[in-house]
């Protein structure tokens, strides 16, 4: 059956994504074998598919892939996570276009609503991840807030409170107005803004009209929730007003001034409106001094009714009112243009508004020690390394906060405590609860109904902290987790890793030991994961992070369409070193303002499957006789092939080591293109309409499987079709399953007078251009006889290699330093004289070996000044220096040839 012309993408992916399944290929099951286990960093299930997902989980089909082909029993559970803020926003979204309200309907029937959207909506990022080829366990497929996952959640919190690790506590926290639910401090993120500062002035009770305390604000609402105004105890200028008080405008209630050592003199006016309500700093200065809490806010942003004044107003409308207000009353100095850092949620975009609420808490000190100790001792290994300083930042013990763990939310684990007068239950089930209730209490009459439980959720990242562990239902059953845990690798973003990876190390720590017994844990290790790699942020040209908000990420399925996922996987690759950011080029419409779906990179990507898919197409039409002899060049190039291949799977196995997955894919792109289909195909081509031998044209296809097979893992489509191309295959022999070629031994000398030969052919033909000689003509050419070049001609087959290559009628020795009539080149350290029937151009001829002489000599200043650095010749290994010796040695030998050549063409 004849080739199309092109490969193509759109006929090829479905079709072997499909076979792929058929066969089970994906699934696992503990066996005999050892274990690779990966865990996807799992999507929110209101998630669709982003240039960052493509990313992250190319690198882990990467590896899962490659366990695969390296016989181990290759598990990598997909799965979503509940993401209680984003999704409760959606439901609520989707009541309101229906006419109904969260607060008309049950907690039992908001929750129906929520699982019938997530039937609904909530498999189409897994769906996505098809399109790319990602080799996932798709049934072990698991959701945060599936029953046994759930159930594991419950189980983790009683035993934290059991264990006196959880408490629930009246403090300041992060409100979201928006979502109407607490945060994380490392929820909200911070940038700076253009706000507006306020000078406002206080009057002091009793005074005369022209006495008043100045303070300056970003949020003048606050001010109907002072209780007090704070001044250093040694600022002079404030000396005077000790036992005072200041009057709040508007509500003209009198408040102390009050001196304590938080508030900075030199800090604008030295003086501090104090609202512990809505200040964490005012907060504490409040509790120290015993002052009055007044919450002027409801829950959603707008003014409550103690704060006396717009009540039921946004608190932002509320601003710019109290600001014509106080004017009118002269009580505003003056307002400047002011930048600060404003809190915003991640998940709503909401301005975060500090608030006194009551929430649950997780003691988070022996935590953060455990989770430093597993990567400082090499438990956890990070990638790249340099992360573990942000990771040593963020857990030190003054930057740790205890964990607010409570949401107010619905969609989400509720927190297994319950309410009787004063006490606090907290039990796996209400049975339980009601149970202990009694013996609490005393009271044995008591039923479920005189209980009362919190009706808060616990946090998302509370869930998905347990991931390496519920996945493999280790709480309820931990069989299989004895087999797959502790996981090998986990790829994420770094921007998670005190928000999921330090986390995830946290609960491996508290939990794995007792899950998988002391015999397993001691043998295995109780860290989730050995590695860790964070990739970089998926950037913009502008160098800004790709979202959907700023409407600069390319549609992920549109550029598969357009590129082939094969191709869109190369582009992501290409472009991302490790741990770096990724700047994808993707280029903007300058009259939509929108991003094109169209990337450079990516089409690199599709080239490189079309130049597979002609190597192919050249290889099948060439006709084949079993009883031609192997001619010497080709036993010479597929030895040299042979051994290419060992070094660079050599190189690769060394570069996926270490995570340098951009450098990995530019190894193969380089030998496939290069080595293989320009030189190797080159050089054992057969003249037109001649046959190729049977030997070399199996060598080539069994080469071409082994090239097909390490390239899978990045390229997995493209290379399972030319696998099937090759020959016929029984059922069941796919690439997907073959088995990764070992590293064999490969004659670096070998491949260095390889190499030296390609040059050789290179400079021939660079010759040829430069002075008009057509490639049909075929030369002699004459090699100036040295011990480099003896041995490099003596390799049986590279002389044919030369001539066939170069087009030429011979190639031969000469003890002559010059040759009339003949144009001349350098390679390596050898001489080679080009018999030419027309006249030499000298000017040009001179012109080109001054360049070439000018270029040696930089190169050995270069290498000069490194070996004359004492503390590289002390410190670098022994052979690292030999070689530079040597390519001092080599650079003076080919100067000198130079410049004997310039004087006997005599150059000026």
């Amino acid at each position: 059956m004849s080739l199309s012309k092109r490969y193509s993408p759109s006929e090829t992916e479905s079709k072997w994504y499909a076979h792929w399944m058929e066969h089970n290929y994906f699934h696992s099951e503990p066996d005999e074998r050892e274990a690779y286990t990966i865990v996807i960093p799992p999507p929110n299930v209101t998630g669709v598919l982003h240039m960052g997902h493509m990313l992250n989980n190319t690198i882990q089909d990467i590896y899962i892939r490659k366990a695969r082909l390296e016989g181990k029993n290759a598990c990598w559970v997909p799965g979503t996570d509940h993401a209680s803020i984003a999704t409760e926003a959606k439901v609520v979204h989707r009541l309101r276009e229906k006419g109904i309200r969260k607060s008309d309907i049950s907690r039992e029937e908001f929750l129906r609503h929520a699982f019938e959207w997530k039937a609904e909506y909530g498999g189409i990022i897994l769906d996505q991840l098809k399109r790319l080829g990602a080799s996932c366990d798709w049934e072990r497929t698991r959701f945060t807030m599936e029953e046994s996952l759930s159930r594991a959640v419950i189980k983790a919190f009683v035993d934290l409170y059991r264990k006196g690790r959880l408490y629930r506590g009246l403090r300041i926290t992060n409100w979201d107005p928006e979502a109407l639910t607490v945060l994380s401090n490392e929820e909200v993120l911070y940038a700076e803004e253009q706000s507006r500062l306020f000078h406002i002035n206080y009057r002091i009770e009793g005074g005369d009209e022209n006495e008043f305390v100045t303070i300056a604000t970003t949020r003048p609402e606050t001010l109907l929730g002072d209780t007090a105004v704070a001044v250093h105890p040694d600022d002079e200028r404030y000396a005077h007003l000790r036992g005072k008080r200041a009057i709040v405008p508007l509500c003209e209630r009198a408040v102390p001034i009050i001196f304590d050592t938080y508030v900075e003199s030199d800090f604008g006016t030295g003086a501090l409106k104090v609202t512990p309500a809505h200040d964490a700093n005012d907060y504490e200065i409040g509790h120290r001094h015993g002052l009055e809490v007044i919450d002027v806010f409801h829950p959603d942003g707008t003014m409550s009714e103690a704060a006396g004044f717009f009540v039921g107003e946004d608190r932002f409308e509320v601003r710019r009112k109290i600001v014509r207000q106080l004017q009118d009353l002269g009580h505003i100095d003056k307002i400047e243009d002011y930048r600060n850092k404003v809190g915003r949620s991640e998940r709503t975009n909401a301005v975060v508004e500090p608030r006194l609420t009551e929430q649950w808490f997780l003691k988070m000190d022996e935590f953060a020690t455990t989770a430093l100790e597993a990567v400082s001792s090499g438990d956890v290994r990070f990638y790249p390394e340099h992360f573990w300083n942000m990771y040593n930042s963020w857990l030190r013990e003054e930057n740790v906060r205890d964990w607010c763990i409570s949401r107010q939310l619905w969609w989400g684990q509720r927190i297994p405590a319950w309410y009787y007068k004063e006490h606090v239950i907290v039990a796996e089930t209400p049975e339980e609860a009601l149970e202990m209730a009694r013996k609490e209490s005393g009271n044995n009459t008591l039923t479920l109904a005189d209980l009362k439980q919190d009706d808060d959720v616990v946090d998302t990242w509370f869930s998905s902290w347990l991931w390496p562990l519920t996945v493999f239902d280790g709480f309820d059953k931990p069989d299989e987790l004895r087999y797959y845990y502790p996981t090998n690798l986990l790829v994420t973003g770094w921007d998670i890793m005190f928000f999921w990876v330090a986390r995830m190390i946290m609960a491996g720590y508290e939990w794995a030991p007792e899950l998988l017994g002391p015999e397993t844990a001691d043998k295995k290790g109780i860290a989730p994961f050995h590695e860790v790699f964070f990739t970089g942020m998926v950037r913009d040209n502008k160098r800004r992070k790709m979202s959907k908000s700023l409407g600069n990420s390319p549609d992920a399925l549109a550029l598969i369409d357009r590129y082939g996922a094969d191709g869109v996987r190369f582009g992501m690759l290409s472009s991302a070193s490790a741990g770096n950011d990724i700047i994808f080029d993707a280029p903007f419409d300058e009259q939509t303002g929108e991003v094109r779906n169209e990337s450079k990179a990516c089409e690199q990507g599709l080239n490189f499957c079309n130049k597979m898919w002609n190597a192919l197409r050249l290889i099948q039409g060439w006709p084949q006789d079993e009883n031609t002899p192997q001619p010497l060049v080709n036993a010479l190039a597929v030895k040299w092939l042979t051994h290419k291949l060992a070094a660079t799977t050599h190189q690769l196995n060394e570069l996926l080591r270490e995570y340098r997955l951009s450098d990995a894919i530019i190894s193969l792109y380089t030998f496939i293109w290069d080595d293989f289909c320009s030189w190797y195909l080159e050089m054992i081509k057969p003249a037109y309409g001649q046959p190729i031998d049977e030997t070399t044209r199996n060598a080539t296809i069994g080469l071409f499987e082994q090239m097909m097979t390490i390239l899978h893992p990045f390229l997995p489509f493209v290379t399972e079709e030319i696998w099937h191309q090759l020959r016929q295959r029984k059922n069941g022999e796919d690439c997907t399953i073959s088995a990764w070629p070992a590293a064999g031994q490969f004659d670096e000398g070998f491949l260095k007078h390889l190499d030296i030969a390609r040059d050789v052919v290179s400079k021939l033909r660079d010759l040829r251009n430069k002075n008009g000689i057509k490639m049909s003509e075929a030369l002699d050419v004459y090699v100036q006889l040295s011990e480099s070049t003896k041995t490099l001609f003596e390799i049986e087959g590279l002389n044919d290699m030369v001539c066939k290559l170069g087009n030429l009628k011979s190639l031969s020795m000469t003890a002559e330093d010059d040759i009339p009539n003949t144009l001349s080149f350098i390679s390596d350290t050898g001489k080679y004289f080009v018999a030419v029937e027309q006249s030499i151009d000298t000017e040009a001829e001179c012109a080109r070996l001054k360049e070439d002489l000018a270029y040696q000599q930089g190169f050995v200043r270069q290498v000069l000044k490194k070996l004359e650095n004492e503390r590289f010749v002390s410190n670098a290994p022994e052979q690292v220096v030999a070689n530079e010796r040597k390519k001092l040695a080599d650079g003076q030998e080919r100067i000198k040839i130079l410049e004997e050549s310039i004087r006997q063409l005599g150059c000026e």
